[in-house]
């Protein structure tokens, strides 16, 4: 039986879930947990980099009418297939030696973003929720609240092109979406922030959530 901890950060972009992330494992470290394991989706392995490919458009479909991104539901399996991996690689060893994964994104994207990308949002859930339903459950799942707008600013802050999910009308939805990721994942322990905050103001709130749900033998961090 898993001795480790899984926590999962979540939010649409610009929702800050990668520097959260980041932040949390530095600090767990700090607090003497040095067997903390920090990873994201999509992964680094050979699907993520696929998936990549096709979030920055440089993976096609050769379809009537031109090329374009790949569907809904190609990007759904891809999704489901690379979590697997992650699990089967990295995540499900880690926990088994009793390590603490920390998870810049998990499988309450694919409910949020693939759901709201297909032509029927609330019928694909199901389907969705089916081929994801082989992956460990997340200890503890951090959703970052933003108003769309906001994150939109963050975004264009950044450098680089924008991924196919950048789009702000998607992106206002998602967030609606995320305000109601207890629908989507329901049983899984769930908490709200707001990501509108300060990086600091967010991280400390992470800091104190996160230190309800782990194991008692964690001291503070300096």
């Amino acid at each position: 039986m898993s001795s480790g901890r899984f926590i999962v950060l979540e939010g649409i972009d610009g929702s800050g879930t990668t520097t959260q992330a980041r932040l949390l494992h530095e600090r767990l470290q700090r607090a003497g947990r040095l067997r903390t394991r920090a990873t994201c989706e999509p992964t680094t392995g050979p699907i993520g980099a696929l998936i990549r490919h096709a979030l920055q458009r440089r993976m096609v479909v050769n379809a009537e009418g031109g090329a374009r991104a790949p569907d809904w539901k190609t990007m759904a399996l891809l999704f489901a297939a690379d979590r697997m991996d992650h699990n089967d690689a990295l995540i499900l060893p880690a926990l088994a030696r009793g390590e603490i994964v920390v998870s810049d994104r998990y499988s309450l994207s694919s409910l949020a973003y693939q759901s709201l990308t297909s032509d029927d949002p609330i019928g694909a859930l199901p389907w969705l929720s089916a081929i994801n339903s082989r992956a460990v459950r997340p200890d503890l799942t951090l959703v970052l609240d933003i108003d769309a707008a906001l994150a939109t600013k963050r975004r264009l802050a950044r450098a680089g092109e924008p991924e196919i999910f950048e789009v702000d009308a998607l992106q206002a939805r998602l967030a609606e979406r995320y305000l109601r990721a207890e629908s989507l994942c329901p049983g899984d322990v769930i908490v709200h922030l707001d990501a509108a905050q300060s990086v600091e103001a967010l991280s400390a709130q992470i800091w104190a959530v996160v230190q309800k749900v782990l194991p008692s033998d964690l001291s503070e961090a300096q």
